[in-house]
């Protein structure tokens, strides 16, 4: 039978049991006409692009499929007329790949080396904000020196 990668997109606020149990019904399906799922990735809760039926985010899920193409447009049907999807694409592959995907792949990179002001150093920089320009502290800046010289006045020139 030939092999295909799916990615589907369902509405973000559907709960993640929901696209899981979404899941299991597709795999019904491809089980009940002889296929059968191969790989199966839940990227989680995404940015879209741009709007999709007023949906700003949604759940990305990535589908190795083994089944007919009759069973695959059925498939593809019966997820059109689900409300809780909002894209499907899916593509002919020669072989699906067990490894994981480069998006889900990048998702563990990030979770383990986070890098600048949350997880290391700041970076190298003028500011301390890592900007550049020169490094200033608080009350050593100009303007807040002629502000206090001010204030010092209407001070002395109130108390008298």
């Amino acid at each position: 039978m030939p092999l295909y990668e799916s990615v589907l997109i369902a509405r973000n606020d559907v709960s993640q049991a929901q696209v899981e149990s979404l899941v299991e019904t597709i795999e019904a399906l491809l089980t009940e006409h002889g296929g059968s799922i191969q790989k199966r990735e839940f990227w989680g809760l995404r940015s879209l692009a741009y709007r999709i039926k007023k949906n700003r985010k949604g759940h990305y899920v990535l589908l190795g499929l083994d089944c007919t193409p009759d069973t695959l447009r059925e498939l593809e049907r019966q997820l059109g007329l689900n409300e809780d999807v909002l894209r499907v694409l899916t593509l002919r592959v020669d072989e699906i790949d067990e490894n994981p995907s480069p998006v889900l792949a990048r998702k563990n990179d990030d979770r383990g080396e986070r890098g600048g002001f949350r997880g290391g150093s700041k970076p190298a920089g003028r500011f301390e904000s890592g900007r550049g320009g020169p490094r200033r502290g608080g009350e050593d800046r100009e303007e807040y020196r002629a502000r206090g010289e001010h204030e010092d006045a209407r001070e002395a020139a109130g108390a008298e």
